[in-house]
């Protein structure tokens, strides 16, 4: 099944973030930059493999849900670490892959003398980790969590200059104005499980319509407060 293997998509780049973050240091830049490139190249290409496989189902099979394992279980509450596989996360899953291979490829060059090489690329994994992560997402908490995690790889890349001033400032305006955007998001994620009682996506957008239209503009407008953030 295509969900057996889905997790290698965010788990290939996590691997290169931590061969380099804690190795890196010792290895060959050469290396560095193969194992940040090559984890990102393998994400694309399991993305492709689901790509195709999810081509050869019928429209109403194209939904799968993989449940790594559960999260938090209080109550009646009950959230799953879960990756939902379905057209739209494929092609997001495509897009991230492969614009970040080849942004990875263009930095192996571009920061080839820089002295921290290493880490950039680390820091440049885990945000690929992140953004593959979000858009896999099959719950508004594992979005808030994987968001919140691209909100530091920002910091991080934003100032990981941070010896200038220019760069320094820039990533504590991004930082400072990404929590203010995240306010409003948890806010409406809040205001989400309040109204309904539950978290998962595809739950929420069969279920939205049970709301009036006051409730869901409000939780339309602090969700989009996270992503002006």
């Amino acid at each position: 099944m295509i969900t057996d293997y889905i997790w290698l998509v965010p788990g290939f780049p996590l691997l290169g973030a931590f061969i380099n973050g804690v190795f890196g240091r010792w290895l060959p830049r050469a290396v560095v930059a193969v194992v940040a490139c090559a984890t990102v190249a393998g994400s694309f290409v399991v993305s492709v493999a689901a790509y195709l496989a999810l081509a050869r189902l019928p429209a109403a099979q194209q939904s799968h849900v993989s449940t790594l394992y559960t999260w938090i279980a209080s109550g009646s509450f009950r959230a799953d670490v879960s990756a939902l596989v379905d057209p739209l996360s494929v092609f997001m899953m495509l897009v991230v892959s492969g614009v970040g291979f080849l942004i990875h490829v263009y930095s192996a060059g571009y920061m080839g003398h820089d002295p921290r090489f290493s880490r950039y690329f680390a820091f440049l994994n885990l945000f690929m980790f992140s953004m593959l992560l979000l858009v896999l997402a099959d719950s508004f908490l594992t979005v808030f969590v994987a968001w919140e995690l691209v909100g530091l790889c920002s910091y991080l890349l934003i100032g990981f200059w941070y010896r200038k001033r220019s760069a320094a400032l820039a990533a504590k305006k991004a930082f400072i104005v990404n929590r203010v955007g995240d306010v409003g998001f948890a806010l409406g994620i809040m205001l989400i499980f309040v109204s309904l009682g539950t978290l998962d996506i595809r739950e929420v957008i069969e279920r939205i319509g049970e709301l009036d239209g006051g409730t869901i503009t409000v939780i339309s407008l602090l969700i989009f407060a996270g992503a002006m953030g």
